[in-house]
């Protein structure tokens, strides 16, 4: 008996290569690959728990065809020489033992190629500075350089490249590869009028820029043959007033959809601040963002086999997708970074134990700082060398464990433990888990928050182990015990300044609020320009309150810190709700009646009416209870994880009670 999702586990062949499912793994850049750019172990065992969870294609993201030239990342794949071949071998032949085809992302950066990395100018269509090349310069204190027309000659070297990069893949076992013709790389930069000024046979019009992408996919045809599938990725539309946009790009698509078997329809560009979130949405955008785009062309263009991406959550959405026509295929990225077991619990029917992406940008901001890659929910991506497989290692001895505290920290520090064979206590002295995700999920457009939630509490309910709810760890009750070891995840709690009026009734933490704790009035002022103050402003005020921020800072930039990805989005709910916000004002005293602050240029003092104030100045760890509950077992053997050393994203402290609890 098969599962409830026939039509995404349906198989495929594409001249006469198995694809086991429809599923395929949008292309990742892990940042493992050695420093001349092959293939490593630790790569391979990154990609691993995906070949094995049950995903029909792995793309390995930006991997490029000559790494003097196009480097625009700490670690990516080289493919300009045949010295890539044999170690491809390898991630070739664990994706086969798995049932699942590898591909490789083929690309060029193109202006976006940094010269700190190849020591030169970057070739483009065009020779213009470029906006990553400009926040270089600035950081780095030196004037902009401006790109590299290439000449014909360049263009010609170019197009061998990409086809010479695809050969090594047939060469290395792989059936098929994806070039990258999308996001502002450089097929796209010859395709786009934003970036292709030329004005000979490769500039000006549609089909004259067009030509570069005809000459890859030719060479590359005529290269590895017609038993090699080519996927090719595409931005839709570029989205940006001065990009290549839908109608465009239909009649681009016209001109080489028969060279190609595959075409992957994605969005945006991710060269310009403010438009990589069309690629790459938060969680403040909707879900299934880019479907409508792969849905008219599978119309346009409907025997040409359309792959969509960008924000499908789940493999139901994916399910939906196909089974409507909307799309041939379905990719996933991030959804499987937290959850490389998605399609198998699916297709067992435990969709349940789904871990779910929060779209909170956790990874891809590992990217930029560089750092291998992680995922804020699921603690074993990019601990690959550590432990292997995505497992951790039984215990030697089984002891008994107890953890105080039931939020994400405490939450996964239990469910490690019980996979290493301890005894298992959790004592949570409210009556439900969750911790601080519950406030984060309160607000009604945090969904994936809501879905993060309700997998927490779904977990700990069904956890083989004693889960003691309305129970407060005392240090009594723990010395009772005599527990072998010691998680303390106890959290942290709300920052209350000592000014006057602070105690009064109508002054709440903002989350209280968000959750229906406490009264809110009509009138309410928001102290804190974080997300959780703008969070809860956007609720209130679609509820009807009439809502004002005050924020310290001279400007909302800090919002950024803790915004996951969604700062503009934030901002833009702010504007269309008219909420006003006093940035470079400080709270002094609450009166019955309203918020003063002083104005901290002038010295000034402003009285904003209110009947409801609101506390978002964020967290300080409850350092007291922590301190008071360490020698409640063998101090070497106490742990201390999550908000509780310091408030800082679900990521860190998902990742130290895993920690904590992996080595106990």
């Amino acid at each position: 008996m098969g599962s409830a999702y026939p039509h995404i586990f349906e198989p495929l062949r594409i001249r006469g290569v198995q694809f086991k499912n429809r599923l395929e793994m949008a292309p990742p850049s892990p940042n493992l690959a050695s420093p001349d750019g092959k293939v490593t172990k630790e790569f391979v065992d990154f990609f691993r728990p995906f070949a094995r969870g049950g995903a029909g294609i792995i793309h390995v993201g930006n991997s490029i065809v000559d790494i003097n030239e196009s480097r625009d990342e700490e670690r990516q794949l080289d493919l300009g020489s045949d010295d890539c071949i044999l170690p491809l071998t390898r991630f070739v032949e664990m994706c086969r033992g798995y049932g699942c085809q590898p591909s490789l992302e083929i690309n060029h950066g193109g202006k976006d190629s940094m010269r700190k990395w190849n020591g030169k100018p970057a070739y483009a269509p065009s020779s213009y500075i470029s906006t990553r090349e400009r926040t270089y310069a600035e950081s780095v204190g030196e004037e902009p350089v401006p790109t590299i027309e290439m000449t014909v000659e360049k263009i010609k070297e170019t197009v061998e490249k990409y086809a010479q990069a695809a050969l090594r893949c047939k060469k290395a076992g792989f059936k098929m590869c994806m070039i990258h013709g999308g996001h502002g790389n450089l097929i796209s930069q010859f395709s786009s009028p934003m970036y292709n000024f030329r004005t000979d046979e490769y500039g000006g019009s549609l089909e004259n820029r067009t030509r570069f992408t005809i000459e890859v996919l030719d060479r590359v045809r005529e290269l590895c043959g017609e038993d090699f599938v080519i996927e090719f990725r595409v931005s839709a539309d570029e989205i940006h007033p001065d990009g290549m946009h839908f109608e465009d790009t239909v009649r681009y698509i016209d001109m080489f959809k028969d060279k190609i078997d595959i075409l992957h329809v994605s969005a945006g560009i991710h060269g310009e601040w403010g438009y990589m979130k069309y690629w790459y949405q938060n969680w403040m955008m909707p879900r299934m963002y880019n479907v409508h785009w792969a849905e008219k062309l599978k119309k346009i263009f409907p025997d040409l086999l359309i792959c969509t991406v960008g924000s499908i959550m789940n493999i139901k959405d994916a399910e939906d997708i196909i089974s409507n026509g909307k799309a041939d295929f379905v990719a996933m990225c991030r959804p499987l970074l937290a959850d490389p077991e998605m399609p198998r619990k699916y297709a067992l029917g435990h969709e349940d134990d789904h871990r779910p992406c929060l779209r909170c940008q956790y990874c891809g901001t590992r990217l930029l700082i560089p750092a291998v890659l992680n995922c804020a929910v699921n603690p074993y991506l990019g601990e690959e060398v550590e432990f292997p497989a995505a497992k951790v290692p039984k215990a030697e001895v089984r002891k008994r464990v107890a953890v105080v505290g039931g939020g994400p920290a405490g939450i996964q520090a239990m469910l490690t433990l019980i996979d290493r064979g301890h005894d298992v206590t959790l004592y949570e002295k409210t009556g439900q888990l969750g911790g601080n995700v519950i406030p984060a999920a309160a607000p009604s457009f945090k969904l994936d928050m809501k879905d993060y939630l309700k997998y927490l509490q779904h977990q700990g309910a069904k956890a083989p182990a004693r889960v003691l709810l309305n129970t407060e760890a005392t240090k009594e009750l723990l010395d009772r015990e005599k527990y072998d070891a010691l998680i303390i995840a106890v959290g942290a709690k709300p920052i209350i300044p000592r000014l006057p009026g602070i105690d009064k009734p109508h002054v709440h933490w903002a989350a209280d609020a968000d959750l229906g704790k406490v009264p809110v009035g009509r009138k309410v002022v928001i102290i804190g320009g974080g997300a959780v103050g703008v969070e809860c402003a956007i609720q209130k005020a679609r509820e009807g309150h009439e809502v004002e921020i005050v924020e310290m800072q001279p400007t909302m930039d800090g919002l950024k810190a803790t915004a996951g990805g969604a700062m503009d989005e934030l901002l833009e709910a702010l504007a269309e709700l008219k909420i006003p916000i006093h940035t470079g004002h400080k709270l002094e005293e609450v009166t019955d009646e309203a918020a003063v602050c002083r104005n901290l240029l002038t010295g000034g003092k402003v009285s904003l009416k209110a009947d409801t104030v609101l506390l978002a100045l964020g967290m300080t760890p409850n350092y007291d209870i922590a301190d008071n509950l360490r020698r409640c077992a063998p101090e070497t053997e106490v742990y201390v994880v999550g908000d509780a050393i310091e408030p800082k994203s679900i990521g860190q402290a998902v990742k130290s009670g895993f920690k904590a609890a992996a080595y106990i």
